[in-house]
């Protein structure tokens, strides 16, 4: 597999207005020519193309404010893009939302906006975009999955099973389009300090431990240096990659009985918190 040639191209990353999708634009922005940054937030996106402007005088920017979960926009945002659909050289997959929490307990709106946003706006999106990358026989495509992609857990049966598809949607792709001159990537992050834990929730109500965690620069940081390099699957941190290598490793069966208690422990806090609500 090629490594990505994206010096001087066109990108289009999603996912822009904040955390890793924020830092990707950052960090990318010095070697490109042109970065297209799509998030709902259009107001965010609009300062931080400032930002990438004034640090980066010759790089043209442009901002679109777009709800990807909404699949009908994604339409409008390939009009919106219009020739440069064909132009764009590297399609960062970023936008995502999470949700921990027992199955049961979830709200299906929630759901449901996540399983659109992680799984088929992100497969459509790459759908319009790939047909330019093969006419011109090169490109790359960055997916960012999850660790959580790489396994099973209780509390995020939904989540991991929509970065699971991230992941297999990926190696797959990667293999059809070996000797096509495109790459493709995928970023398995452990936690990384942004806004998601917000917006997903935290069963635990516990702090991970910090020997775990990254800030979002220095992941990217780590990401962009192995996928600069051709990498297929991605992931930052070296415990992290530690703990990911004894997970897929163990026996289904080991995790299995090392998760179950687990569960047992979330379901009991949640209903004792909701008792005492």
């Amino acid at each position: 597999m090629p490594r990505p040639a994206i010096e001087g191209k066109i990108a289009v990353i999603t996912g822009a207005s904040s955390g890793i999708g924020l830092e990707l634009a950052k960090q990318l922005a010095p070697t490109l020519g042109e970065v297209v940054l799509v998030a709902r937030r259009k107001e965010r996106l609009d300062a931080l193309a400032e930002e990438l402007k004034r640090a980066n005088p010759k790089l043209v920017t442009h901002t679109i404010g777009c709800d990807l979960a909404d699949l009908a926009q994604i339409d409008s945002l390939v009009e919106e893009l219009g020739s440069t659909v064909s132009q764009v050289d590297l399609l960062v997959n970023n936008a995502g939302l999470g949700d921990i929490c027992l199955f049961e307990f979830a709200e299906w709106p929630k759901l449901e906006g996540m399983l659109e946003l992680n799984i088929v706006s992100l497969t459509k999106l790459t759908h319009r975009l790939l047909p330019g990358m093969l006419a011109r026989k090169s490109g790359a495509i960055l997916n960012v999955s999850s660790g959580f992609g790489l396994t099973f857990m209780p509390s995020v049966a939904c989540y991991a099973a929509s970065k699971a598809y991230v992941t297999s949607f990926s190696e797959s792709l990667r293999s059809e389009l070996r000797g096509t001159g495109i790459v493709v990537s995928q970023l398995c992050p452990g936690p990384v300090h942004t806004e998601f834990e917000a917006v997903a929730g935290n069963p635990t109500g516990r702090e991970l431990p910090k020997l775990l965690t990254l800030d979002a620069a220095t992941c990217v940081q780590s990401a962009l240096r192995q996928f600069r390099r051709g990498k297929a699957l991605i992931i930052t941190g070296f415990w992290i990659r530690v703990l990911m290598w004894l997970t897929r490793c163990s026996p289904r069966l080991l995790r299995r009985a090392v998760f179950s208690p687990i569960a047992e422990y979330l379901r009991r806090r949640r209903l004792r918190h909701s008792t005492a609500g």
